[in-house]
């Protein structure tokens, strides 16, 4: 069954969401209005028709924003979920469905359906996904707590504290006094590996590959951001049964970190991507020069450390 979905954005940022009616399948959860494709539609004309019946509105202006499959005990969708920034008519409720506008930082995953959080995640996602070099020693702590909060003022908004030299208190630490310049900005910091920190501090976590396999269920709340290191079709389908936000796939690029791994060549990280309900990053010899790439072969974007820290004294 191929599905669209819409993400309604107004001037000023909020986002449409619409609530499910009592008597149909997971009612009373929020989702992105939107419907199923008739016959020989396009998901493009199929998107205007929806919104036409269900909203009123007459859409103008659409851009891809992810597409993911899904299933529903034993039904399996393909949901084609677009960014609406322009449309004529106010949004009314000609399905007797109730409607709200809200920021999308501030819409609680926990609420919506199931397929359409990682829809959110897309549309709350930046492109880029700067990572801390591995080999940063403690004696640099000031000059790096200075790097990343120049980063977060300067309009990154998703970055990953990677500090394994550090003593995991001291990486702790660093995240407490980075959140309130994070906070002030819309940045999201996520600590590598240390779900229990994550949890203390109220941010989200990147798990390790070995760490997403031996989990059995979502060991964070829904409003924290969880990551996953994935480097195959394999890891991407259990971090979508775990209920993980985003994943990274790598590596992209040969890269000296990974000796001897064949890299995964755009085309395939296509294919994986276009797999995975949830959004992906491309990740190994990735810097911000190549998101117009990923992009197009349908990553959210690159993450990465040497493209992105280009005159730290490290190897990538």
């Amino acid at each position: 069954m191929h599905v669209v979905a819409a993400a309604l954005i107004d001037a000023d940022g909020r986002l449409l969401l619409a609530q499910r009616p009592p008597g149909k399948h997971l009612a009373g959860a929020w989702e992105f209005p939107g419907g199923k494709l008739e016959a020989g539609e396009t998901p493009l004309a199929a998107l205007a028709r929806e919104l036409d019946e269900e909203l009123g509105v007459a859409v103008e202006q659409a851009t891809p924003l992810i597409r993911i499959p899904w299933r529903y005990n034993h039904h399996e969708l393909r949901l084609d979920a677009w960014r609406v920034t322009r449309w004529r008519g106010a949004p009314r409720a000609l399905e007797g469905q109730a409607l709200r506008w809200q920021w999308p930082s501030d819409v609680d995953p926990a609420q919506l359906a199931p397929a359409d959080r990682p829809l959110l995640q897309a549309l709350r996602l930046p492109v880029s996904y700067p990572i801390t070099p591995p080999d940063v020693p403690l004696a640099q702590r000031d000059q790096w707590r200075q790097r990343l909060a120049a980063a977060i003022v300067h309009g990154e908004r998703l970055l990953q504290l990677r500090l394994p030299l550090w003593p995991r208190a001291a990486v702790r630490d660093l995240a407490v006094d980075l959140l309130p310049l994070a906070e002030r900005h819309g940045a999201r910091l996520l600590l590598n590996e240390d779900i229990d920190g994550a949890r203390a501090l109220g941010i989200g976590v990147h798990l390790k590959a070995a760490q997403l396999a031996a989990l059995t269920r979502r060991p964070l709340p829904w409003r924290q951001l969880i990551a996953a290191s994935c480097h195959d079709a394999e890891a991407l389908s259990q971090a979508v049964a775990l209920g993980v936000d985003f994943a990274t796939l790598s590596p992209v690029a040969s890269t000296a970190s990974h000796p001897g791994v064949p890299p995964v060549d755009w085309p395939a990280f296509h294919t994986l991507a276009e797999a995975a309900a949830l959004p992906v990053y491309a990740l190994g010899g990735m810097a911000p020069s190549m998101a117009e790439a990923a992009r197009a072969a349908g990553a959210q974007g690159v993450a990465g450390i040497g493209g992105f820290w280009p005159d730290a004294a490290h190897r990538q």
